[in-house]
């Protein structure tokens, strides 16, 4: 483990090395066209999808011999959301000015804030009031407006539907699914399934972010949030049970295969698609053009449909929020320029584009009051509709610290190599004594 980690620090320390290496041979802040006009020149570092630089493409047209975006590409498919983060704060900490916008998980606005201006004296309240709420009360930190919601997530489940259609009570599944199943029936629906060799459900169960995604969902769901005043709830019977529930979904009622404990969103896909799955977890992205499994798959989509994630029989439905925000460096020499891009990210126009290439929800109020819009885009109803259960996880400053604890000992936990309690309680003694964990 600690190998593995002294070569994810060396790697990680590589990558920077090569990216300030790399800034250093581009221009500061314009450059010269041939009619001797500055063109000034933003940096934009974010998962450069179609849909994004399409956006990008569109505003570098409109600004044409003014303002030039210059993407820095940080694909999932090659960083995950906890190395992206490394590789950000890392990049921050040197004070440089080769970044002027940056897109971050909506978890990490308080880590980033002191490397970061406030934006409301750019964006008045009634157009902070443009965006939904779930989106927008993930910007603010100390009662500033620190960040703008490029796009939303919400956790759901995609299943196969041609798989379930081969048991004899499909309509009532289809039935059950559509109102929410709870976690009882499915795990009775699964007992249906076990004549296959198809995976059940698979998810995310790797060292990561994604972990503490499902774990916040299934704490709520049980009526206790992970952190209640600033106190982490690791003590409390519904951690235990939901931690419990993680490792028997793996071990106990095998309706996740072991692989999945070294699964991020990517390999999970993969697995479900390259496997037959009949459910897996993900984010709305699933969809997306770039999604590299759906890809290699794309004869599958016509069978693959969406449900809301499960919750326990007489307890609160409940799916976790995801999504990333946009925030503009201090140590910017071109804020008015990067404001003018981050007007025309959070614009209809764009917002739609990132939606129907990306498959990346809007976060402006008015895109979803749009009946003509919304009767062209169906989707946009259910995901709506998945916002009234929605729960985020807790804003701390030091929550990328506690995430990445947590994430390590639940994992352990699933992988059975240490006990329900003893995760929980090792996790929580590290956490509080502020230590290291070398992994």
């Amino acid at each position: 483990m600690k190998f593995e980690k002294i070569i994810y620090v060396l790697m990680s320390t590589v990558i920077i090395s090569l990216l300030i290496l790399i800034s250093n041979f581009l221009p500061i802040s314009s450059s010269s066209t041939d009619k001797g006009k500055s063109v000034t020149k933003i940096y934009y570092a974010d998962n450069i999808s179609k849909a994004h630089q399409r956006v990008i493409d569109s505003f570098n047209k409109k600004y044409f011999g003014q303002i030039e975006v210059k993407a820095i590409n940080l694909p999932f498919e090659k960083f995950s959301t906890n190395e992206r983060k490394e590789l950000l704060a890392r990049y921050l900490r040197n004070k440089s000015d080769r970044i002027d916008l940056f897109a971050v998980d909506l978890i990490w606005v308080p880590r980033f804030a002191k490397w970061c201006i406030p934006l409301d004296r750019y964006f008045s309240k009634k157009q902070q009031e443009e965006f939904i709420k779930p989106a927008l009360s993930s910007c603010y930190y100390d009662d500033s407006l620190m960040a703008l919601p490029l796009y939303i997530d919400v956790a759901l489940m995609f299943y196969r539907s041609d798989e379930l259609k081969k048991l004899p009570n499909y309509t009532k599944i289809k039935e059950k699914l559509n109102s929410s199943i709870t976690w009882e029936e499915f795990i009775e629906l699964h007992k249906q399934t076990k004549s296959t060799t198809n995976p059940f459900f698979t998810f995310q169960a790797d060292d990561y972010e994604g972990l503490i995604c499902i774990f916040v969902e299934i704490m709520s769901s049980l009526g206790k949030p992970l952190v209640v005043n600033d106190s982490l709830q690791l003590h409390t019977k519904e951690a235990k049970k939901a931690l419990k529930f993680l490792v028997d979904l793996v071990n106990l009622y095998h309706i996740s295969p072991k692989e999945v404990i070294n699964f991020k969103e990517n390999h999970s896909y993969g697995y479900f698609l390259n496997n037959n799955g009949i459910f897996v977890r993900g984010w709305p992205s699933f969809l997306s053009l770039d999604n590299k499994a759906i890809e290699k798959k794309r004869e599958l989509l016509k069978y693959i449909d969406k449900a809301a994630t499960p919750y326990f029989d007489g307890k609160i439905p409940s799916s976790v929020f995801g999504g990333w925000n946009l925030m503009v460096s201090k140590y910017s020499t071109k804020i008015p320029e990067t404001i003018k891009l981050i007007e025309f990210l959070m614009s209809e126009e764009a917002q739609k584009i990132m939606y129907e290439e990306g498959s990346y929800l809007p976060t402006r109020e008015s895109i979803y009051k749009d009946s003509f819009y919304i009767a062209q885009n169906s989707d946009l109803v259910f995901y709506k509709n998945l916002f009234e259960r929605g729960v985020h996880r807790p804003f701390l400053k030091n929550y990328t610290y506690i995430s990445d604890v947590l994430s390590y000992y639940i994992n352990l936990a699933i992988k059975q190599k240490i006990g329900v309690d003893e995760a929980l309680e090792t996790a929580s003694e590290i956490i509080f004594s502020k230590s290291i964990v070398i992994k």
